[in-house]
């Protein structure tokens, strides 16, 4: 499906409801599979990669029932039984990362695949350390498929080089599993939906700022309320803040203060952002955002910052196109192992629409305000959320954009184009 945006007449005006959060979503069912009893999951997000973790869990002996889209009901035993055939993971690189870790210490063996986009990502970053606690992992070469023996398990304290919640999470969960206390050491906090949800249903889990520890646990059934997701908030963030006299307000956002680097970013741009009724959801914390268009000033961004907003920082390479000053982008390299190599990605599709922007080695650099021409076809790589910021991009462009492939975004928010619909006014 190609899609064509043009740039608007007039701003964005209206309220929206931001779909479930792709993290805790994945996360809800996972644990909620490994606890024994009965889990009602509400407001989860009916999104592809969130179905594979479904289908997966399903094929691994769990009773998943959907009463609608967004609410199902999961029944377990608290063991998993030998799959019937591959676990499919689909494009969902968090549900191969995460299971990973579960299947490790089962007592039988699994292989898990996943589509043509995920099978080129880098698995040997969970490889590495599941293998130092015992884990026998086939791989292709550092990729999936990944053929996992089921093994006895060893505690380890494992310094990560990088700071990834799928990486730690992977990690926690096979240290469920294993004996002793297992540690994860990041250089930085990395988002924490895992310990939190962990904690919640009753895993022997502590946190000491970027040092997580974990010994054997059985989880407790829950009912899990699953908040909005800042991810996907942000192209609506960013579209408000750059397309001219646009207030909005987005209900029901996830603040976990290791996802809301975004918000950070905003404000020192000096974006109009303003946090409403800030409330706790089954642990996360929640509020409504106000975004009012704003003039912007140019910023650094790196280092801690970008665990915070990896997902982020493609639309946040847009915003900066419109804020007068140089905006800097270091410290991600790690958006090269995403979806497609997204600084790559970014800086080829960005020109192509007569952006100014410069390709660094783990980054971009954005030189100011600019106009942008538009005119052209730019492609997507499968990236779901490369799509979404063109389209974005496209509000504000002299000429029509087509986004080709845009259905890419059904990977994470299906109701884009419906949401951002009921926000403009024609």
């Amino acid at each position: 499906m190609d899609v064509l945006v043009s740039g608007l007449k007039r701003g964005l005006r209206g309220e929206i409801t931001i779909p479930a959060d792709k993290s805790i979503s994945h996360r809800s069912v996972m644990f909620a599979s490994l606890a024994k009893g009965k889990s009602r999951i509400s407001n989860f997000l009916y999104a592809s990669d969130c179905r594979s973790t479904v289908g997966l869990f399903k094929n691994l002996g769990v009773d998943i029932e959907f009463i609608d889209e967004h609410n199902l009901i999961v029944t377990s035993s608290g063991m998993l039984t030998p799959p019937n055939n591959n676990l499919d993971c689909g494009n969902s690189g968090t549900t191969m990362r995460l299971v990973s870790g579960i299947l490790a210490g089962q007592n039988f063996n699994s292989v898990l695949v996943g589509d043509e986009s995920l099978s080129k990502r880098p698995m040997k970053r969970i490889i590495t350390p599941l293998s130092q606690m015992g884990a026998v992992i086939d791989s292709n070469d550092g990729r999936a498929p990944l053929k996992i023996q089921g093994s006895k398990l060893h505690a380890i304290e494992y310094n990560s080089p990088i700071a990834s919640a799928q990486v730690k999470s992977s990690i926690l969960l096979a240290g469920m599993n294993a004996d002793g206390v297992t540690t994860v050491i990041e250089p930085y906090v990395s988002r924490n939906h895992s310990e939190l949800m962990l904690k919640y249903m009753g895993a022997n889990i502590s946190v000491d700022k970027n040092k997580v520890s974990i010994e054997k646990s059985e989880l407790i059934a829950k009912d899990i309320v699953v908040a909005g997701d800042i991810s996907s908030a942000a192209f609506f963030i960013v579209a408000a803040l750059i397309v001219p006299d646009s207030d909005i307000i987005i209900r029901n956002v996830g603040l976990n203060e290791t996802r809301t680097g975004i918000i950070d970013v905003v404000q020192r741009m000096g974006g109009n952002l303003e946090i409403l009724d800030e409330r706790i959801v089954s642990g996360e914390k929640v509020g409504d955002i106000r975004v009012r268009y704003s003039d912007l000033k140019g910023c650094n961004v790196s280092g801690a910052d970008v665990p915070r907003l990896i997902d982020e920082l493609p639309v946040i390479a847009l915003l900066a196109t419109q804020a007068d000053g140089e905006t800097r982008i270091t410290d991600a390299g790690d958006l090269r192992n995403k979806e497609a190599d997204r600084i790559t990605a970014v800086v080829t599709e960005f020109r192509k629409i007569g952006i100014d922007i410069d390709e660094l080695s783990d980054g971009f650099v954005i030189g100011g305000k600019q106009t942008i021409n538009g005119g052209s076809e730019v492609e997507v790589y499968h990236d779901h959320r490369l799509a979404m910021t063109l389209y974005v991009a496209g509000l504000i462009a002299k000429n029509e954009i087509k986004v080709n492939e845009f259905q890419w975004v059904n990977i994470s928010l299906p109701e884009f184009l419906s949401l951002m619909e009921t926000l403009i006014i024609l």
